[in-house]
């Protein structure tokens, strides 16, 4: 493994460590309120939180797992099914934004679930208030095709993240927040796919990724 490898590969644990710093220090917050509580009501309530930060840690693991790392299995191809069922939870978990599916039900190819799941968490990031993540996808002769959209209120993307998804992001410039965008790109055209950005509004946001099933 090259140190460029190496060096993606922290940048890419290190998102994955802010993502879990949230529900990982509730639940601590959570012990220790537990250990200093007496009252019935109050502990139930911490049990309660508890619950409910153990959840969301599992549930951000699970979906990391299957976008950055080996899930899926050796095969060369992943149920489109088990990707949803990490996307929902970490998408619609906070009550404030819903998940629009329309991905057919057929096997696709893991490097094609990878880009879809990245696309959705910058998608997700940039709906900073909720709204509408919508996740299709369409297999034509030899090609896939996925579009991912938000919209909401307000649609934020960073311009670093606009740029990385472009291939105007050179490496040695990527951190954490930008590491999804670059991996989703580098899969796409790495298998002789593009990838598009429709530039985003205060509203709505749509990215396309095209990529070749055969050949």
């Amino acid at each position: 493994m090259s140190e460029t490898e190496i060096d993606f590969a922290s940048l890419l644990c290190s998102r994955l460590c802010h993502d879990l710093l949230s529900p990982v220090g509730a639940m601590n917050n959570g012990l220790e309120l537990l250990a200093d509580e007496h009252d019935p009501e109050m502990r139930q309530r911490c049990m309660d939180l508890l619950a409910e930060s153990a959840k969301a840690a599992a549930d951000r693991l699970k979906f990391f797992r299957l976008a950055f790392g080996a899930a899926g299995g050796f095969g060369s191809e992943v149920d489109p099914n088990d990707a949803k069922l990490v996307i929902e939870p970490m998408v619609t978990s906070h009550g404030r934004t819903v998940l629009d599916w329309a991905v057919p039900a057929q096997m696709m190819p893991k490097r094609a679930v990878k880009i879809l799941l990245n696309l959705v968490l910058l998608a997700n990031d940039a709906l900073i208030r909720g709204g509408t993540l919508s996740v299709g996808a369409e297999a034509h002769a030899g090609e896939l095709e996925i579009v991912i959209g938000a919209s909401g209120p307000k649609i934020l993307m960073e311009p670093a993240i606009r740029d990385a998804l472009a291939g105007q992001l050179a490496p040695a410039a990527l951190d954490p927040r930008t590491a999804a965008a670059w991996m989703a790109r580098t899969l796409t055209v790495q298998n002789g796919g593009m990838l598009q950005l429709a530039e985003p509004d205060a509203e709505n946001l749509v990215i396309g990724a095209l990529i070749r099933t055969e050949g």
